[in-house]
């Protein structure tokens, strides 16, 4: 009888990673076709300008000659962390609007979720109502919030003055001082997102198995215990998504505030974006302006990381 050697050296062996290896690059051939105009359009889009980007924070840039910009090294980094206080009022006010809106939007989207998981007359009128400002556009939202916060007679002085008699005199909201400038900007920040919330915690609560909740409730296990017990622990995927992708979002405020208040007063409601754009289109120093923007992009990264750090775990049923 003949014996087949099947060793890792052996013909056999040799000849079944030939051809896995064949097949592999046949597969790879097929798809190249269409994985080549996203590879395409990443190189364009993400890639060239991050390089383009992280090129120009090098330099004092010249918009008119690229040719004649001035190599200044890291000299833009360094002055946004320890010459530029507007920077720092920027940085301040943003994590001022992540600590303020996130958490707001995650407790206020997570309420509406568990009202409408449950069977109420109206539910689909209900989650497409409260899904509405997501899909409205912030150009939109900033001037209605603008027209409802302006000063003297608009609606919500009217309404703390006139009506609940909470306020002595109207108050120029976006004009008066940072404390009332904040007010419609996390205010709107807030009202917008509550219903991407919503939508998101709703499916996580809709993918518990209704056994969990029903045994919790044979065995005695009040509404509370229920949800701190069964489905907090069970939306922690969610929660870790929910609060990532907001944290990207606060950080990325722009339009309302450059819309409420233009950065005023005297640029004590300036954000990074805001901040960043001016100093790249207003001042034209596009340098110093991408600069704050890579330094924006290095913090949102690290608090992601964290976040991810802190709030990973796998759940089981």
């Amino acid at each position: 009888m003949r014996i087949i050697s099947i060793g890792p050296s052996s013909p056999a062996v040799a000849a079944l990673g030939r051809r896995d290896r064949a097949r592999h690059v046949r597969e790879l051939r097929a798809a190249l076709p269409f994985m080549l105009p996203g590879f395409v359009l990443v190189l364009v889009f993400v890639v060239y300008p991050l390089l383009r980007g992280l090129q120009m924070s090098l330099y004092h840039w010249n918009l008119m000659v690229p040719a004649q910009s001035q190599f200044v090294g890291l000299d833009n980094f360094v002055r946004a962390l320890t010459q530029d206080p507007g920077f720092w009022t920027a940085a301040r006010n943003t994590v001022l609007y992540v600590v303020i809106t996130v958490p707001a939007q995650m407790a206020l989207g997570l309420g509406a979720a568990l009202l409408l998981n449950a069977a109420i007359r109206g539910r689909a009128f209900f989650r497409a109502l409260y899904y509405l400002p997501v899909v409205t556009s912030w150009l939109v939202v900033s001037y209605v919030f603008a027209y409802l916060f302006s000063d003297g007679p608009g609606p919500i002085n009217n309404l703390l003055v006139n009506t609940l008699h909470i306020l002595p005199a109207p108050i120029d909201w976006v004009h008066d001082s940072l404390a009332s400038a904040e007010v419609p900007i996390n205010l709107l920040g807030i009202w917008k997102g509550i219903g991407w919330n919503m939508v998101i915690f709703l499916a996580a609560l809709q993918s518990i198995p209704g056994e969990l909740v029903e045994a919790a409730s044979v065995d005695g296990a009040g509404a509370w215990q229920r949800f701190r017990r069964i489905t907090l622990p069970l939306l922690r995927p969610a929660v870790l998504f929910v609060s990532v992708m907001l944290l990207i979002g606060a950080f990325n405020v722009f339009i309302s505030v450059y819309l409420l208040t233009g950065g005023g007063p005297e640029g004590s409601t300036e954000v990074w974006l805001s901040y960043m754009w001016n100093q790249a289109f207003s001042y034209l120093d596009f340098g110093y302006g991408t600069a704050i923007g890579l330094l924006m992009g290095v913090a949102v990264i690290a608090i992601g990381f964290l976040q991810r750090r802190l709030l990973r775990g796998s759940v089981e049923y």
